[in-house]
């Protein structure tokens, strides 16, 4: 059954300013986001095809990183930069050794 009155209320992180060392770890984290979700896919039979087919379990962005639309891109620079941002709203710190 179907939650039509559900509303998201993700964590405002809005005012977050990231430093650049943190920034910059959101395109490695972008290239493992998308790695992640293929590997789940073809895990589950999905395999490349030019159009998204659900019957058929193929879709266009089962490709390498560097190949992905940079729309598609985005997408994924987007979930890391929020993931960031919410590890840092929380106060957590993210330190490189």
């Amino acid at each position: 059954m179907k939650n039509d009155k559900y509303v998201p209320h993700p964590m405002d992180t809005g005012d977050v300013q990231l430093p650049q060392e943190i920034a910059s770890l959101a395109e490695l984290m972008a290239r493992n986001v998308h790695e992640v979700w293929a590997a789940s896919r073809m895990s589950q039979g999905w395999t490349y095809g030019s159009q998204r087919n659900d019957e058929l379990k193929t879709h266009p962005c089962l490709v390498p990183y560097d190949e992905l639309p940079e729309e598609e891109k985005d997408y994924d620079r987007n979930t890391a930069l929020s993931t960031l941002k919410l590890i840092t709203r929380l106060g957590f710190k993210i330190i490189r050794s």
